[in-house]
């Protein structure tokens, strides 16, 4: 299946929901946020929000430092 990420079309090997997705992506565990068709998908939704062909998806990866 292809999804648009950070607007890079990617063909996903196995990832049916969101957070499958971050894992295949190793951003499993680390601080995200994630919108999914112009709506933020809440983390407390990432395993039982499904992806489909052609979404398109931003992750931002929050970084800390100071």
């Amino acid at each position: 299946m292809q999804v648009k990420i950070n607007g890079e079309l990617k063909t996903l090997q196995n990832a049916r929901t969101v957070a499958e997705l971050l894992r295949e992506l190793d951003l499993q565990g680390k601080r995200v946020a994630v919108e999914r068709n112009g709506e933020i998908v809440p983390k407390s939704l990432h395993a039982s929000t499904p992806l489909n062909a052609e979404d398109q998806l931003e992750i931002v990866v929050a970084v800390g430092g100071g």
